[in-house]
């Protein structure tokens, strides 16, 4: 079977994206150890990758990757909420660090791997990389970057597929935290689920070779 790498497969979008695609593909879950990524990789009988994605130069050092690889899944991502004004520094460089420098460095220590695969990268942006949410900064310029550095992998790298995924708000640790900062009340059948996005994953993923999803933008239903 094909190999697929992902990212923040803990989370709710990252372990759904495995759960989608363990029956066509072998599964790599990068990412520290943690419980939840320990019980993801039991069940789908995956290999885990030990890697912290906010120590960008563990990433450039590391040599234990696979020598072909078909699917690079960037999910991991993190947020800190909150007005500009209140904002630190070293908020924007950790939300970089994972966001935006983790994504680079490790597609850049793959490429060898996915160039001898024809593969595809598939990076999972956000509604916040096409227009910016309020108090959410940081989040929303690292999503922005996200997206022109796909954008220029795939003119630059012509024989990868490359597809960016903006899902909108969707039932996660991360949406909870936000609606929290924003002092609303959590509802998840206001959101998409997690099940939604990895869906929209698989399909690009699994589109014919003659073709590629260069955007996929999916939104909550109004029902």
């Amino acid at each position: 079977m094909p190999t697929a790498l992902i990212t923040g497969a803990g989370g709710g979008i990252g372990s759904a994206i495995a759960d989608a695609l363990a029956p066509t593909h072998t599964l790599l879950l990068a990412g520290r150890p943690s419980d939840r990524l320990d019980a993801v990789a039991d069940r789908l009988d995956a290999s885990i990758i030990p890697l912290d994605l906010s120590d960008v130069d563990a990433i450039e050092s590391r040599c234990e990757f696979p020598d072909e690889l078909d699917v690079l899944v960037h999910n991991a991502a993190v947020s800190f909420p909150g007005p500009v004004a209140e904002s630190h520094i070293k908020e924007w460089r950790a939300t970089f660090d994972v966001n935006v420098f983790a994504p680079v460095a490790l597609t850049l220590a793959l490429l060898p791997a996915l160039r001898r695969a024809r593969g595809q990268v598939v990076l999972i942006n956000s509604a916040a990389g096409l227009r910016v949410s309020p108090g959410m900064a940081s989040y929303s310029a690292s999503k922005f970057a996200l997206r022109a550095f796909a954008d220029s992998l795939r003119d630059d790298e012509p024989e990868l597929r490359v597809t960016t995924v903006f899902p909108g708000r969707t039932d996660t640790d991360m949406q909870r935290e936000i609606i929290e900062f924003s002092g609303g009340e959590y509802d998840p059948s206001k959101f998409m689920r997690p099940e939604t996005v990895a869906a929209a994953v698989a399909t690009a993923v699994n589109t014919s070779r003659d073709g590629q999803l260069h955007e996929v933008v999916i939104r909550p239903s109004r029902v």
